[in-house]
């Protein structure tokens, strides 16, 4: 069977209609659809994300919208200089993250705020209730105490105010080159140059011992690559594609802060369950932390279903179980706690961020040519989310998606696209960086939107 005149809608049919929200910290999908059109051709985008993610911590405070709207660019440029070379340069930021708790709760510093529950040093400090001073017998730091007047936490230095509140960038330019030995096939390999950068502030009562904790990761660059084979019947329009990415490594010195390392550190080193050593260990820490953005296959297919109408899919993995991030001093203390609370079931530390199984994404719908200007499509999508619970900076797992896009091409060479989708995003329970409990959030969504122009030459 052949389809004519299908080129508007095989190039509609490979566009997602916008950026997505996905799992973890996945946000471009990495898409290789530009690299595979016919011919010359450059395309230049944007994408946009409204995300709306509330829920409530412990106490059942709502946390009001903690997620931040975010967009970002993208472009390509493919050269096809014989029969049988091409070479690309593809810009995007693949990954990212931008949330901020601004409410009154447990992720939000107040003059409130306790750090370890006064019963939880019982062994050593007896607790008095009903001291009027409100002050520990053995340590003197004052006790916060509930409406009852019983203490029911030690505070550490003066209070820490401020939101709990990641945001991370990322940009990658992949260089590819490309052999075709026929017009069915296509292989094609390259390096990949990318940078990180990142702030990341706990704040709040739910993260205890690191309440008041900043970490501001400096822009870092680092090297990776990827391959690929794509198989294609032009007559037909059907066009296949797998590619492998590398995972990247970056070492990057993180300036920390730990405001209340001293004043805890004096209570431990009173008691007897920390050495001054040990605490002067943690104070004077330095070293490098390591942060691997994760490896991913993406497979694409499409195929024409009937006159000027086609069909198409991307399946997407990316590797996140063994992602995680532990910058050097919390590392040094969270094994430091770990030792100390057995209670915590972590005797060799934690992450600062890390998730517990791998994403599956699915993207699939039809795009038809409506006459020899527009073209639409519709699709539908699917998320496996990276694992439940997950942590307080991106408290969502997985999602289902619908959208519809639109092309107009006012020549045979040139068009312009967009699109929009609305997510159903799957509820979570968010944990700590240590995995301690700390709220639920149920009945989130995101609407995204996309444009993109497109130009072959």
């Amino acid at each position: 069977m052949k389809l004519k005149h299908l080129s508007t809608a095989m190039i509609l049919a490979t566009l997602p209609a916008t950026g997505v929200f996905a799992a973890a910290l996945d946000r471009s999908g990495q898409s290789m659809s530009a690299f595979l059109q016919p011919g010359n051709y450059f395309e230049a985008g944007i994408s946009v994300l409204d995300p709306n993610v509330s829920g409530k911590d412990l106490a059942g405070n709502s946390t009001g919208d903690m997620a931040g709207d975010y967009y970002f660019p993208h472009a390509a440029l493919k050269l096809q200089p014989t029969e049988n070379f091409s070479f690309g340069l593809i810009y995007d930021q693949p990954f990212g993250a931008d949330a901020e708790y601004k409410n009154k709760s447990n992720f939000v510093g107040s003059s409130s705020d306790g750090v370890l529950p006064a019963t939880s040093l019982t062994g050593n400090l007896p607790v008095v209730t009903g001291n009027p001073n409100f002050v520990h017998p053995v340590t003197g730091l004052p006790l916060i105490v509930d409406g009852t007047g019983t203490p029911r936490a030690i505070a550490l230095g003066s209070p820490i105010s401020g939101n709990t509140s990641v945001e991370v960038d990322s940009q990658n330019i992949n260089f590819i080159f490309g052999y075709q030995p026929n017009k069915n096939l296509n292989f094609y390999a390259g390096g990949v140059y990318q940078t990180v950068k990142g702030n990341v502030s706990l704040r709040g009562q739910a993260y205890s011992l690191y309440n008041g904790y900043d970490a501001n990761i400096p822009e870092d660059s680092a090297l990776g690559w990827l391959v690929g084979a794509a198989y294609q019947i032009p007559e037909i329009a059907l066009k296949a594609s797998l590619t492998y990415r590398s995972e990247i490594e970056h070492k990057v010195d993180i300036d920390e802060s730990l405001p209340l390392l001293n004043p805890l550190g004096s209570l431990l080193v009173a008691t007897g369950k920390v050495s001054q050593a040990q605490l002067n260990g943690i104070l004077n820490a330095s070293g490098q932390t390591k942060i691997t953005t994760p490896q991913s296959v993406n497979l694409d297919f499409q195929t024409g279903i009937m006159a000027n109408t086609v069909a198409f899919a991307n399946i997407r993995w990316v590797n996140w179980k063994d992602f995680s991030i532990q910058p050097y001093k919390f590392g040094q203390l969270s094994k430091l706690a770990g030792g100390m609370l057995p209670a915590l079931g972590k005797p060799n530390g934690f992450n600062l961020v890390d998730y517990s199984e791998d994403q599956w994404s699915v993207n699939a719908g039809v795009g038809r040519k409506l006459n020899d200007k527009w073209a639409g499509n519709v699709s539908v999508g699917w998320d496996s989310g990276a694992g439940n619970p997950v942590t307080t900076l991106g408290p969502t797992e997985g999602y289902w998606n619908v959208g519809v896009g639109v092309q107009y091409s006012p020549t045979p060479a040139t068009f312009i696209s967009g699109g929009v989708k609305y997510f159903w995003l799957g509820d979570a329970d968010a944990v700590t960086g240590a995995h301690s409990a700390a709220g639920k959030f149920e009945d989130n969504n995101a609407i995204a939107y996309g444009l993109k122009l497109g130009y072959k030459f």
